[in-house]
C-alpha cells in the first residue's frame, strides 16, 4: 500500500509540470499588475494571435490596502482573505477574464500567495481591497477565518520572530519573512483553506499556480497543499489534467535550502537562468556569449524538465530577490531584446516574458529608492487601463515588452522550433553565436564591438527567409532584411556592432 501511495503521488507531481498550454504555443507572458479586463481583451487580440500559451497574473485574492507608502506593487503580496477581489477587479471580472482567455486558448496561471498573510505591523481596520475588516497585531482575520492559532509565532525560534539566519532551514520556513504574519501550513484547518482558495480558481478555469516563496514552506506541507487540489475543469482541459505548478525557489547556492527539494511538486523557478545570462550579455566577469554553447544543465541549473526560466521578474527587476545588478530589464532595451531572444531561441526550460510598467527611478548610494512604487495608478489609488497606441504598443507608463515586434517574433520563432533540437553551434571564440534548431530555426547573435560577417550553415531548406529581428513576413515580403539560404544549407550573415539590434532569427515560417 505504501508503494501505491508513493507511485501515486509521484505521477501527480510529474502531471503537475505540464503547462498544458495548447498545442504549437510554448511561450508564457507575466501582465504584472493588469487588471483584469485587459488581460481578457490582451488574450483576444494580442496573445492568442501571436501564439502565447498563457498568462501568469497578478495575486486574485483580497490584499492590504496601503497608505505609506502609496499603493505599493507588493500590497499585492499582503493577502487580508481568500476573497477575489483586488486591485485587478473584482470575483465577476476575474472569471470573465479566465473564460474569454480560455475560450480563445490562452492559460492563466495564479501567482498564489499562501505562505503568510499580511505584515504583523498592518493595523486593524478595513483597508483592504474587498474591505474586509482584519487585526493584523491579533492575527485576526475573520474573512478566511484565521485566528492567532493559525500561525507559527510558536514555532519561530527567534528572539524577534523574523528570519535571523538563512543558514537556518527551521528559521527559514517557520519564522516571518519580511514581518509577513507566517502560516502554520502543517496544520489541516490551514491546509483546507488554502486548498479551498486555490480549488475555486481550479473550478473557474485556471490552468495552474506560480507559488510565491515555497523556499519558506515546508515540502512535505506543499504536497498536502497540492494533493487536495481538483483537476483542471474539463470545458478546457483533458479529463485528469492536474494543475501545472512552478515554485519560487530563489537557490543561488550555499544556502541549505535548494530547488532540488521541490522538483517533485512541480517545476521551480530557476534564477541563476537570467543572473548568468545578464553577466554574460554584459560581458562582466570575463564572461563571453561563446561560452554558453553548453548553456541550460551545463551550466550548473536544474534539470530542462523541472525549470521555469526568465530573463527577469517582477522583484530582480527593482534589484529586489536575486541576480543582483546583472538583471538585465526593459530599462536596458537594445541587450534585453538579444536576451530574452537567445531564452526563447533555446529549448532549456519554460520561457516566461516579463511585462512592466514604468515607474521614476531614484537611486541612492546605488538603491532605488522608489522600487515600492505600484503600477500606474488615478488619484484614488485604482489602477489604470492599458492604453494600445496605433503602432501596437502601450501608453500611460505600461512598457508592454511582449508587444515589442523582435519579442512578439521570438515567441513565435519558438512555437515554431518546438521540439527540435538545439543543432548547428558556431562562435568566433567571442561574443558572436549562431545556433539552429534542427531545420526550423536559425539565430545568429552580434554582441561584439566589431561587424559580424560570415557565411555559416544553418541546417534550413534553400529559400528566401525573413528576418523576424528587424521585420517580419508580410504577404510575400520581408518588412526587414532578406537571408538567402543556398541548396546546401548556408547562408550570409553581416551584423552590424551599431545595428539598433545586432541579432538576426529565421524560421520555416518565416520563408518566402
Amino acid at each position: 500500500m505504501q508503494v501505491f501511495i508513493l507511485v501515486a503521488l509521484f505521477g501527480v507531481g510529474l502531471a503537475q509540470h505540464d503547462p498544458h498550454t495548447k498545442k504549437g504555443r510554448t511561450a508564457i507572458v507575466h501582465l504584472f499588475e493588469w487588471r483584469w479586463a485587459d488581460i481578457a481583451a490582451e488574450c483576444e487580440r494580442f496573445l492568442a494571435p501571436n501564439g502565447f500559451g498563457g498568462v501568469q497574473i497578478s495575486p486574485p485574492n483580497e490584499h492590504i490596502v496601503l497608505d505609506q507608502p502609496w499603493r505599493p506593487w507588493w500590497q499585492r503580496y499582503q493577502p487580508i482573505s481568500y476573497n477575489l477581489c483586488s486591485r485587478s477587479g473584482s470575483e465577476e471580472e476575474l472569471k470573465d477574464m479566465i473564460t474569454r482567455c480560455n475560450n480563445v486558448g490562452v492559460n492563466i496561471y495564479v501567482d498564489a500567495v499562501i505562505n503568510h498573510m499580511c505584515g504583523s505591523g498592518g493595523g486593524k481596520g478595513t483597508h483592504s481591497s474587498c474591505g474586509s475588516w482584519f487585526d493584523a497585531g491579533k492575527r485576526n482575520f475573520p474573512s478566511v477565518p484565521y485566528s492567532s492559532l493559525d500561525f507559527n509565532d510558536q514555532k519561530c525560534n527567534t528572539g524577534s520572530g523574523e528570519i535571523e539566519n538563512y543558514g537556518d532551514a527551521s528559521q527559514v520556513r517557520d519564522c516571518r519573512l519580511s514581518s509577513l504574519l507566517d502560516l502554520a501550513l502543517e496544520k489541516e484547518y490551514v491546509r483546507g483553506k488554502v486548498a479551498d482558495y486555490m480549488n475555486k480558481l481550479i473550478d473557474m478555469g485556471v490552468a495552474g499556480f506560480r507559488v510565491d516563496a515555497c523556499k519558506h514552506m515546508w515540502p512535505g506541507d506543499l504536497a498536502a497543499v497540492y494533493g487536495r487540489l481538483h483537476n483542471l475543469n474539463t470545458k478546457w482541459f483533458p479529463r485528469d489534467s492536474r494543475p501545472f505548478i512552478y515554485q519560487e525557489v530563489i537557490d543561488l547556492g550555499g544556502e541549505p535550502i535548494t530547488s532540488r527539494e521541490y522538483f517533485h511538486l512541480g517545476r521551480v523557478t530557476e534564477f541563476k537562468y537570467g543572473g548568468k545570462l545578464g553577466t554574460v550579455f554584459r560581458k562582466w566577469s570575463g564572461e563571453k556569449l561563446c561560452y554558453t554553447r553548453n548553456w541550460g544543465e551545463g551550466w550548473g541549473f536544474m534539470p530542462n524538465d523541472k525549470a521555469l526560466v526568465f530573463i527577469d521578474n517582477h522583484d530582480n527587476q527593482r534589484g529586489h530577490g536575486a541576480g543582483g545588478a546583472s538583471i538585465i530589464t526593459f530599462w536596458d532595451s537594445r541587450l534585453y531584446k538579444m536576451a530574452v531572444g537567445y531564452m526563447l531561441a533555446h529549448p532549456y526550460g519554460v520561457a516566461r516574458v516579463m511585462s512592466s510598467f514604468r515607474w521614476d527611478r531614484h537611486f541612492v548610494d546605488g538603491k532605488d529608492q522608489n522600487d515600492w512604487i505600484g503600477p500606474p495608478s488615478h488619484a484614488n489609488g485604482s489602477t489604470k487601463p492599458v492604453p494600445i497606441n496605433p503602432d501596437q504598443t502601450c501608453g500611460d507608463g505600461w512598457v508592454c515588452e511582449h508587444r515589442w515586434r523582435q519579442i512578439k517574433n521570438m515567441v513565435i520563432f519558438r512555437n515554431v522550433v518546438n521540439g527540435q533540437p538545439h543543432s548547428n553551434w558556431w562562435d568566433n571564440q567571442h561574443n558572436q553565436v549562431a545556433f539552429g534548431r534542427g531545420n526550423r530555426g536559425f539565430i545568429v547573435f552580434n554582441n561584439d564591438d566589431w561587424a559580424l560577417d560570415v557565411t555559416l550553415y544553418t541546417g534550413m531548406p534553400g529559400g528566401t527567409y525573413c528576418d523576424v529581428i528587424s521585420g517580419q513576413k508580410e504577404g510575400n515580403r520581408c518588412t526587414g532584411k532578406q537571408i538567402s539560404v543556398g541548396s546546401d544549407g548556408r547562408a550570409h550573415f553581416r551584423i552590424s556592432n551599431t545595428d539598433e539590434d545586432p541579432f538576426v532569427a529565421i524560421h520555416a515560417e518565416s520563408k518566402l
